[in-house]
């Protein structure tokens, strides 16, 4: 369990807040707009009314006892700018900003800002790359590496991951098999590929690549 704060109750911030709740973790929200604030209290640990560009403000909340503080400030860059910077001269410990620009980025981390995201960007991509290849979803490791959920290759049904010689043939690693919403980590060698499964694998791009086109060229469209 973790100790949260989240300023900023836009539709990122109750995302977060929801999701941050249902992962059982101890929540503090803030926020200008009362209604905002009102409409999440029945769920979160607690919650305040306040601007928080106004250093006494957060001074009162005591930001040094949260493990993460959120900045979910989207339509005004100064005051989020403004906050990331009094939250780390108040000792908070992990800040995470939200940002829509490249340059937004750029300034949050130079104020004191230890993550920034820019969630529609983050889904642009994604969203452009699950569309464009024979893939159901990813998630970026580094620049070079990443995980995948694709379909088998149909030339792969009714094989053994060890016939297939799978490691060494495409130099990638089968994290676990997927039907429906059933996971099975670490499948044995003697795992036989199957239609309806997902693989949820692990590698360096250029060698998933090669998989996906592999898939492409021997599989149908995914509908």
């Amino acid at each position: 369990m973790k100790s949260i704060l989240i300023i900023g109750m836009g539709r990122f911030g109750q995302r977060l807040t929801k999701k941050m709740i249902e992962l059982k973790n101890e929540v503090m929200i803030v926020d200008k707009n009362e209604d905002a604030v009102n409409e999440l209290l029945p769920i979160v640990t607690s919650a305040q009314i306040g601007d928080c560009t106004k250093e006494d403000v957060l001074r009162s909340i005591g930001v040094g006892n949260f493990d993460f503080c959120f900045v979910c400030i989207g339509s005004n860059f100064q005051n989020s700018l403004e906050i990331t910077s009094l939250l780390k001269d108040l000792g908070a410990k992990y800040i995470i900003s939200k940002a829509s620009r490249d340059i937004h980025i750029k300034f949050l981390l130079r104020n004191g800002a230890d993550e920034v995201i820019d969630p529609e960007s983050e889904i642009a991509e994604k969203l452009a790359v699950r569309c464009s290849e024979n893939i159901f979803d990813y998630i970026e490791l580094t620049k070079d590496v990443s995980i995948y959920e694709i379909p088998p290759a149909n030339i792969w049904i009714g094989q053994s991951i060890k016939d297939i010689n799978f490691r060494v043939k495409y130099n990638i690693s089968i994290l676990a098999t997927k039907v429906g919403d059933n996971v099975m980590p670490l499948p044995s060698a003697n795992h036989i590929f199957k239609q309806q499964e997902h693989l949820i694998i692990m590698g360096h791009h250029n060698d998933i690549e090669k998989i996906t086109k592999l898939i492409k060229i021997n599989n149908k469209p995914l509908k």
